[in-house]
């Protein structure tokens, strides 16, 4: 069952800029290594830019010198719709959120093995990312657990 806390809705749409509604929307591809989070290595959670249910994690985000932002895993994969996409004379893997219908990138195999193998290569302009010092503060407390003891121990110290 579908949850009703994220959702995609006009208000949200109408907020986008035009390329995260190119991205989103219309499923575009922005230019490599010239978007937001490519290489941002700050600690916290990535969410879609349109209903805002949690996606990825940065401690699951790595460089996989591609020019846009690479995961390993989702968050939740019940957040994650795969769909197979044959545009431009290719056969790819789409990934789309379940409750934005956000065209978020493609899944690849080619990612750490160590991790599973996957690189989920995401389009910035689909994330929005909240810090790990405001996850709590915007509703995404129950994911600070994804972080270590050592990480959250240090990140309340450097709070105070």
């Amino acid at each position: 069952m579908m949850s009703t806390k994220y959702s995609k809705s006009p208000d949200a749409i109408s907020k986008l800029t035009t390329r995260q509604y190119q991205v989103t929307q219309e499923a575009a591809t922005e230019p490599a290594f010239a978007n937001e989070f490519w290489d941002n290595d700050e600690a916290g959670i990535y969410v879609d830019i349109v209903s805002g249910e949690p996606l990825f994690v940065s401690t699951r985000k790595f460089d996989s010198a591609c020019g846009w932002p690479s995961f390993t895993k989702p968050v939740d994969p019940e957040n994650i719709v795969l769909k197979e996409d044959n545009s431009f004379g290719m056969r790819r893997t789409e990934v789309r959120s379940a409750h934005g219908d956000s065209h978020l990138g493609h899944l690849f195999d080619d990612g750490p093995t160590s991790e599973g193998g996957l690189r989920y290569c995401i389009n910035s302009a689909a994330l929005r990312f909240i810090p790990f010092a405001d996850m709590a503060a915007q509703g995404y407390g129950e994911y600070l657990a994804l972080f270590d003891d050592a990480f959250r121990a240090t990140a309340k110290e450097t709070s105070k």
